[in-house]
């Protein structure tokens, strides 16, 4: 008998599963640039509001914090150390990522770092208004879209205006 070939799910879509919520599975095109994978530019016909990148940065009080944006968006640094309690952050050497989530450029995910690790996570304000928000599924190319509210509430998170289109 033939077998049918079935992408294999991800550990962040098997834990969105054992939790019961609802998400649709993203597979996107990536490229190599440098010495890491991110993903292409074209994004499918979706909008790239509606993707959002999960950043990894050390407060000097908090030690890791993560900010989640769109992918047409950066993280401001100012507004992020304020709403984590810190006096300032900056992002985690890309050297030290892996060590730090546990995840490699392109593919961290609040799903996976929160069940981890328990940092803070922020979610830039404008995903709480949209009906669905695309994260990382734990592995470049690979993502699930969600309801940005049962997000917030399966990893701890919250709304706060950490974005900036600089």
């Amino acid at each position: 008998m033939a077998k049918h070939h079935k992408t294999e799910k991800t550990l962040v879509e098997k834990m969105l599963d054992k939790a019961g919520i609802t998400y649709v599975p993203y597979e996107f095109p990536t490229e190599e640039v440098g010495d890491v994978a991110q993903l292409e530019v074209d994004h499918l016909d979706v909008p790239e509001h509606q993707i959002y990148k999960t950043l990894v940065l050390t407060g000097n009080k908090t030690g890791p914090v993560v900010g989640v944006v769109p992918l047409d968006r950066h993280v401001d640094y100012k507004k992020l150390s304020k709403v984590s309690g810190n006096r300032k952050v900056g992002m985690v050497p890309l050297k030290d990522l892996v060590k730090t989530t546990g995840y490699e450029h392109g593919a961290n995910t609040p799903i996976g770092i929160h069940e981890r690790h328990k940092y803070p996570i922020f979610i830039s304000q404008e995903a709480e208004n949209q009906q669905q928000m695309i994260v990382s599924a734990g592995k470049v190319g690979r993502s699930v879209g969600i309801d940005p509210k049962v997000l917030a509430d399966f990893v701890d998170a919250q709304f706060a205006d950490i974005a900036t289109q600089d």
